[in-house]
This record gives C-alpha cells, structure tokens and sequence, in this order.
C-alpha cells in the first residue's frame, strides 16, 4: 500500500528540478550576450558613436572607368524614415538609371526645433545583397549634419550602380533612417564654456 510519504519527491528529485532551472538560466545569459552585439549596435546608430558609414574611396574612380550599361534600367526607389523631431525626404521618390551611370539625388533635412541639432543617417538597401553594387561618391551620411533651429537644408546624394548587379535585381530601394545623435550639441556647448572659464 502505498502512503502520502512515498509519493513526496526526494532530494534527487529536487536537484533534477533546480539543476534544470540553473540549465535554463545558464542558456539565457548565452542568449542575451549575443543579443549584446546588435543592441550595442543599435545604440550606436542612436548616439552616433562609431558608427558613420565609410566612404567609399574608390567610388569616384569606379565611376569615372566603368562602362554605362544601356540595354539595362534599374528602378531606384528613395525612402526616408526618423527619428526625433525632423522633417525628412527625398525630393523624389523615385528615378530610372542605367548600370554604370552617375546619378543624384537630393534629401532635404528639416530641423523642426528651437534649438540647435545634429543628426546622422543610417542608409538601408532592399534587396540587402543590392548594398555592395550601389556605389556612393557624395553623400550625407558620410558625416553627422549640424542643423540651426528651424534650419532647413538639402543634402545630394551621388551614386552609381554597378552593372555588375544580378540580372534579376530590376529595383533598388534606398532607405535612410535619420537620428538625433543624442547629447552631442550639449556637450559641444560644455566644452566651449569650459574654454572660455579657462582663459580667465
């Protein structure tokens, strides 16, 4: 016959549980050390810190060797997101090129505050693999942008597309995402105060 004690779990069955538990656990922080990496990345993008698109030094010699490509056209399509009190986009949505040919576009910049901002631009490619073939001589996302208040400013963006890009890819969508690099105009102000009490 079996009695109420014999049903009660032991300390074997008690370890299995905890030692489970400390399993779970142990996974969970392997899990959020990697998700480290793109957090830290997206705070990058937000502050600004190490993390300005590279120029691409060998765009403008490209663009002056390459062979424009007119049996293709490529649909580029422009898009514009933000983040903070910005009035941002391009001044048309969209344009045909040839594979090959030098092409600009303008975005227009618009700080909708009070007080002095600076920002910066992260760009984006649809399809992904499309990045490496979009080649960018000028462009605003190569350095941060100071904006006075209420400033409003236009920003070229200079380009060309290798023809080198897959046959079936007919449409590049190019985004950019526009930040306030947080703390940056405060500390800049912070730093000339610091000058100026300095040479009393």
């Amino acid at each position: 016959m079996t009695t109420p004690q014999d049903k009660t779990p032991g300390p074997a069955s008690d370890n299995r549980r905890m030692l489970g538990k400390l399993a779970v656990i142990i996974l969970l922080m392997f899990g959020f050390g990697y998700a480290l990496v793109p957090m830290y990345k997206a705070i990058c993008e937000v502050t600004g810190i190490n993390f300005l698109t590279k120029i691409d030094d060998d765009a403008v010699e490209f663009a002056k060797n390459t062979q424009v490509d007119a049996s293709r056209t490529i649909k580029i399509v422009f898009d514009a997101n933000i983040h903070g009190p910005w009035r941002f986009r391009p001044v048309q949505t969209s344009m045909e090129v040839n594979p090959g040919e030098l092409a600009t576009i303008t975005y227009e910049i618009a700080n909708q505050q009070d007080r002095e901002m600076v920002g910066q631009a992260i760009p984006s490619y649809a399809p992904m693999a499309a990045g490496q073939y979009f080649k960018k001589i000028e462009c605003f996302c190569f350095t941060q942008q100071d904006l006075k208040a209420r400033e409003t400013r236009q920003f070229p963006v200079v380009f060309v597309v290798d023809p080198k890009l897959p046959k079936e890819v007919t449409t590049i969508t190019l985004s950019y995402t526009f930040f306030e690099v947080a703390g940056r105009t405060a500390a800049q102000k912070d730093d000339t105060a610091g000058a100026g009490a300095g040479g009393v």
